[in-house]
């Protein structure tokens, strides 16, 4: 018999996944180039010319067994340890190897961080707009996601309601900052109101609530934007981290767990990450892509891109009546729809080949996601398409 949890997914798709594939394959038809693709994010900018180099140093320099073997179970150590002086330069903080577990990227990252402070029927809290992935990622761990709405005046945390569904189940919350479907950035004000939630209601309940911090997007900031290092403003901090969006490689699958030194048990719960891959396959990232990574820690690919985009496609929503909050970082925005119901306005866009992600299974139903990690220059040319849409489809 065929596992039926997983049967039933087949009929329950990423929604992403399959506008991307339509995209696909309508670019077959009238060429990809013609396709105003929005849906994947997928970073568009070529890997830094310094990752590259590595590699083939590497190749050079290390033998067989460094760059091909299996690495310890928590990460090759030199890596860790780099990774941890690279966070303590940049933030303040004071990480060693102890607190770094290096992972298949960011997904691998919060397998281990649900499992570390959950078991089944525990209670894991995030907010809308999120990443629908966080579905499987916690409910397959036999923990329950709960979604606290959306504020969408500006899209920081709805405290009101957050605070009144902390419950006895409880013991963690996930947030994601820079935000992966709206773009905007969580505040110091932000973070900090929600320490002190956190820090209250884990007094109050007597015990821990962690912060699960989802950080793939953390160095795609645009200027001027507040943008602090979570893990600094409260010590019960899981950071979750990817290299694919800052490096551009998201098929490297490589990241890391970083666990506040002033958490209690920090060195044991990077140790209990080591037993949590035995039970779930995602342990021993690629050797050579480690070594790599630790090489180029403070090097970010030409993120600068994502920013123009932004600013192009901002100016044109607005233009055109979009009610739209500008993101703070990440390649995505997130206007409300020009009807109440965002999958119809998504399948209109079809018809101009201006392919969109409706926002229901990011909690936020009436909204669409733009992925705008493709090149300016195709960006340019949408905003035409996306104005024949509105005018034909809407009368502005």
């Amino acid at each position: 018999m065929l596992n039926p949890q997983y049967e039933a997914m087949l009929s329950n798709k990423n929604i992403i996944r399959v506008l991307s594939e339509f995209a696909v394959q309508r670019g077959k038809e009238i060429g990809y180039e013609n396709v105003f693709d929005y849906t994947l994010g997928n970073p568009s900018v070529p890997v830094p010319d310094s990752f590259n180099q590595s590699i083939i140093r590497l190749i050079g320099e290390k033998s067989s067994m460094d760059l091909h073997g299996y690495s310890q179970s928590l990460g090759i150590a030199e890596v860790r340890q780099a990774v941890a002086d690279s966070l303590n330069k940049r933030f303040g903080m004071n990480y060693t190897k102890d607190n770094i577990f290096m992972s298949i990227g960011a997904a691998g990252a919060i397998a281990h961080a649900v499992r570390l402070v959950t078991v089944p029927g525990d209670e894991i809290l995030t907010f809308a707009p999120f990443f629908p992935e966080y579905n499987p990622y916690i409910n397959m761990a036999g923990a329950v996601l709960k979604v606290v709405p959306p504020n969408t005046e500006d899209f920081q945390i709805n405290f009101e309601a957050f605070e009144q569904m902390i419950g006895l189940k409880t013991m963690a919350v996930l947030i994601n900052t820079p935000n992966n479907p709206s773009g905007i950035v969580y505040s110091t004000k932000t973070i900090q109101r929600l320490a002190e939630v956190l820090k209250a209601k884990s007094e109050e309940l007597g015990h821990t609530i962690y912060l699960i911090s989802d950080e793939p997007y953390r160095e795609i900031v645009f200027s001027g934007v507040d943008a602090p290092f979570v893990s600094r403003y409260y010590d019960n901090t899981i950071c979750c981290y990817s290299f694919s969006k800052s490096l551009s490689v998201p098929g490297e699958r490589i990241g890391y767990v970083a666990i506040n030194p002033a958490c209690p048990d920090a060195e044991k719960m990077i140790v209990m990450c080591g037993q949590i891959s035995r039970g779930i396959g995602h342990n021993c990232p690629a050797s050579i892509i480690q070594w790599a990574v630790a090489e180029n820690l403070d090097v970010t690919a030409d993120i600068s891109v994502y920013e123009k985009n932004m600013n192009l496609l901002y100016d044109a929503l607005t233009e055109l009546g979009f009610e739209v909050v500008k993101p703070g970082g990440t390649f995505y925005i997130f206007p409300k729809a020009l009807e109440e119901d965002a999958v119809a306005f998504c399948e209109k866009g079809k018809k101009y080949d201006f392919i969109a992600v409706p926002a229901d299974s990011f909690g936020c139903p009436g909204y669409i996601r733009l992925s705008y990690c493709i090149e300016t220059e195709k960006v340019e040319r949408s905003i035409e398409a996306l104005r024949r849409f509105v005018k034909e489809e809407y009368g502005r």
